[in-house]
């Protein structure tokens, strides 16, 4: 039977029972009296009677029935109720507990995880201890400056030499009293002037005396006098002491 229908019968009020009752009274009655034989009045009397007599029990008979069939339908209304009551209880239990597991899963999942993580960590952190970092590598020394060995490489290096010295001078004025005095040769020597008379003659780019170019020597270069950066270094040394700079030299001096 549906389940809606045994909720109808569940409903049926005490007015709609006892209706129920009496119909089935009426068809028992009906049929009592069709089945008795016989047409004279006497015997309709007599069956007039009977089913008086008959009444009482047909109606008690369907009153029974009708009550236990109540009873079943409510025992079944109840049984299926609490079924279903049950039936939901387990699911709900059943889904909290996967709940459960899941959680439980999950947990110990990124607990393995962070484990690996700090070993991998520990293992790496080993591994930098045990190898040694490599040492510094030294600065590299800068390249020493080379020069040209010609007349514009021998004024170039002169005048880096003089700038750590502090000795003044510039290219321009160099250069210049350098070609009037020897004409950019270095091995230039005088052998007619006053000083070659005295037997000391003017020799190199910039025409020093011995004598000078001892007195003006400039430490970190040769002490040959032919050498073009040591007699122009020790050139401008002498013109910076008696004249403030080679600059200011436009003659003999």
């Amino acid at each position: 039977m549906p389940k809606h229908a045994i909720s109808g019968l569940h409903r049926l009020t005490r007015t709609h029972k006892l209706s129920v009752a009496g119909v089935a009274a009426a068809g028992a009655a009906a049929l009592v009296f069709t089945v008795v034989p016989g047409a004279d009045a006497d015997q309709g009397k007599s069956q007039a009677t009977a089913v008086e007599n008959v009444k009482p029990v047909a109606f008690s008979a369907v009153d029974t029935a009708a009550k236990t069939q109540q009873a079943t339908i409510t025992q079944q209304a109840d049984a299926s109720a609490a079924k279903g009551k049950a039936e939901a209880a387990a699911a709900k239990k059943a889904a909290a507990e996967k709940a459960a597991k899941a959680k439980a899963a999950a947990a110990a999942k990124a607990k393995a995880e962070k484990a690996r993580a700090a070993k991998a960590a520990a293992s790496r952190s080993e591994v930098r201890t045990a190898i040694p970092a490599a040492a510094p590598k030294p600065a590299a020394k800068p390249a020493a400056k080379v020069y040209p060995d010609n007349l514009d490489g021998w004024i170039r290096e002169s005048l880096d030499i003089m700038a750590k010295k502090g000795i003044p001078g510039s290219y321009e004025g160099i250069h210049r009293n350098i070609m009037r005095e020897s004409s950019g040769n270095p091995m230039a020597i005088n052998n007619w002037d006053i000083n070659a008379i005295n037997g000391t003659p003017s020799k190199g780019l910039l025409q020093v005396i011995q004598p000078t170019f001892n007195a003006y020597h400039v430490e970190g270069t040769s002490w040959n006098l032919y050498d073009p950066v040591a007699n122009i270094t020790a050139a401008c040394n002498y013109a910076a002491d008696r004249y403030g700079s080679m600059d200011n030299v436009n003659s003999a001096y």
